[in-house]
């Protein structure tokens, strides 16, 4: 019996010495708001990297600043794997020109097994919003964080706050999973997108909610078997497959699913964006399912002939093929007569199209009125409830 107590208190003594724990303080972080912490963070990680054993980075209560862009590199770590846990709130510059031409704020580069949870990252673009909106001559601005070349990737109960520019980006990433993610932007902020997708594969995005001034979620060219469930978006510019087509040999997009997410008055909801140009692209096995559309101004959209502003348009042929794309339980209100338009174009054809159980009303002045679909060079079936009337 003696024997086997000391045998199961090895194992929880192992068990304990299994991680090993860095905290930001520790090398000289301090959560006052004004000290400039982006080199003990930096510490932190290349200990945590170096370690043997599972690491922790904590970050206790407060207000770190990191005053110019960082980027924690997984090249060479030896740790199997790093948590971040966050219970502070990290702040950029108010002078957003110290990140503004960085690309990201925050970078993790080629690292595997890296969890980010809870915390606040707050990057004060409202400045550089203003500067955009001006019609100044500005910086593009910063991505808060981008995740680049990446695999085995949790993001777990994270506030972003008043990016620059995208929230969060993943960018050739292999299985990732975002869950409880809380983002913030005025509803007026240029190019704030929420979460933006590129060339990935694997990517999971759960229980979030988004609001922003332009795509909650948007998915570049490149994606493969995402599954988005249970966001919240608005304001915003909806969750958008898109835009594709820009270049000739340009990676497709295949095997995505949206289900029960709900849009709030958004420029739209649901959504295919293709340039009208030559393009190898591709869109394959969406499904759109189990969507609530409150007042939003295009719940269900194809354009195939996407120009923003309508400045410098390529009015060519959209080389983009779009098939096999379900639209099921999609239900709410349109803040346009035309809730359904399918945009395709006459070279290209979409095909595969389904509509099952679609139900939007037009509300105007209050009052909900019959809504109406629009179609142009899409073909496929329709089913069950159609309010507005199917035009395929």
């Amino acid at each position: 019996m003696k024997i086997v107590f000391l045998v199961i208190i090895a194992l929880i003594s192992s068990s304990l010495a299994a991680k090993v724990t860095y905290n930001v303080a520790s090398f000289g972080a301090k959560g006052d708001g004004n000290t400039d912490s982006t080199k003990a963070f930096l510490s932190a990680w290349s200990s945590a990297c170096n370690s043997t054993k599972s690491a922790v980075i904590y970050v206790p209560t407060g207000t770190y600043l990191i005053a110019k862009a960082i980027t924690f590199a997984g090249e060479k770590c030896q740790s199997g794997s790093i948590t971040i846990r966050i219970y502070g709130t990290l702040v950029a510059p108010f002078d957003y020109d110290a990140i503004a031409n960085s690309g990201d704020w925050i970078r993790f580069h080629r690292v595997s097994h890296v969890t980010i949870s809870g915390g606040t990252l707050d990057a004060r673009g409202g400045s550089l919003w203003s500067c955009k909106t001006s019609g100044k001559s500005c910086p593009s601005g910063a991505t808060t964080l981008g995740i680049y070349n990446s695999k085995n990737i949790v993001i777990s109960g994270l506030k972003s706050l008043n990016s620059q520019m995208f929230h969060i980006l993943l960018d050739t990433c292999i299985n990732a999973k975002l869950q409880g993610v809380s983002i913030s932007a005025s509803g007026s902020s240029p190019n704030t997108d929420g979460i933006h997708l590129m060339s990935s594969t694997g990517v999971t995005i759960v229980n979030s909610k988004i609001t922003t001034g332009d795509d909650c979620i948007s998915i570049g060219p490149g994606n493969s078997n995402l599954w988005i469930e249970s966001v919240a978006c608005g304001p915003g510019h909806g969750i958008s497959i898109g835009s594709l087509g820009w270049e000739l040999d340009e990676p497709g997009v295949q095997n995505i699913t949206v289900t029960r997410a709900t849009f709030r008055g958004t420029q739209n909801g649901v959504r295919i964006k293709t340039w009208a140009r030559a393009s190898h692209g591709f869109v394959t096995g969406a499904v759109f399912q189990h969507v609530t559309m409150v007042n939003v101004s295009n719940p269900i959209i194809i354009e195939q002939n996407y120009c923003p502003g309508n400045n410098n348009c390529p009015d060519q042929v959209s080389g983009v093929r779009v098939k096999d794309v379900v639209y099921e339980d999609i239900h709410g209100t349109s803040a346009s007569l035309v809730a359904v338009k399918l945009d395709c174009n006459q070279g290209n054809p979409c095909s595969g199209i389904r509509l099952k159980d679609v139900n939007l009303n037009y509300v105007r002045a209050g009052k909900p009125q019959p809504a109406v679909s629009s179609c142009a060079y899409a073909q496929g079936t329709a089913s069950g409830i159609l309010q507005p009337t199917s035009c395929l």
